[in-house]
């Protein structure tokens, strides 16, 4: 069980703040109140997530219940992840992001209005850290499927591994604007509105972007094609 965040509500979203520990896994239970809060999840998981889950869970963990906002972290936290990873391209730099995502949404909450979505609300947090986090580290390797040696294989492996580490590389190169549009609507399969929604530009800025995006990638990657 995680311990309690300390509750601060005026506390910009896109501002570091401390990361705790990630939060455990929570034991399922049924019943009302906090309960209530934890058997939430059970329907969520491979299913999908559902808006109006989340919307009375936000309720419950704006009146300040820590069950409620640990499920909503556990619903969201693997595309956290993942946004997180292809923005900075290294694993542990993810988990920090994440686990910073995680404090940063119940600081927060309170001062949640509802005027967007709760996953446009906390996927715009999430890109705010990562570029927080690389302006920090100014540093960022392209992400490989694997880092470790591995054995040689057949032709085809050989190639398919440099094809990935290319695009990977290709990746970690564009400009953080393309970059973020790219992986919000090409890899997480965001709309064209929502991405405009969680960066706060225009949707034509956003069609924009990712059309530079992948005319970047396709010229990194014309040797490959």
């Amino acid at each position: 069980m995680v311990s309690e965040p300390h509750h601060h509500a005026d506390r910009d979203p896109a501002d570091p703040e401390p990361v705790d520990p990630d939060p455990d896994p929570l034991e399922l239970d049924s019943g009302s109140g906090r309960g209530g809060a934890r058997s939430a999840a059970g329907s969520a998981g491979a299913a999908g997530l559902d808006p109006q889950s989340d919307r009375w869970l936000v309720g419950k963990a704006r009146d300040g219940d820590p069950d409620a906002w640990e499920v909503l972290i556990r619903r969201h936290r693997d595309r956290i992840y993942r946004i997180a990873l292809r923005m900075l391209g290294n694993p542990d730099d993810a988990e920090d992001v994440a686990q910073d995502v995680a404090i940063q949404v119940w600081i927060a909450m309170a001062g949640f209005s509802g005027a967007s979505s709760f996953t446009t609300w906390l996927y715009r947090i999430a890109i705010n850290k990562c570029l927080n986090h690389q302006r920090r580290r100014r540093s960022t390797r392209p992400l490989v499927e694997a880092d470790h040696p591995t054995a040689a294989g057949p032709e085809q492996t050989v190639l398919a591994r440099g094809r990935a580490e290319a695009a990977a590389a290709a990746l970690a190169a564009l400009p953080n604007p393309l970059r973020s549009a790219l992986v919000l609507h090409e890899m997480e399969g965001l709309s064209y509105p929502e991405v405009a929604t969680i960066l706060n530009v225009p949707e034509s800025t956003v069609r924009g972007r990712i059309y530079r995006a992948r005319r970047a990638l396709l010229h990194d990657l014309r040797e490959w094609s």
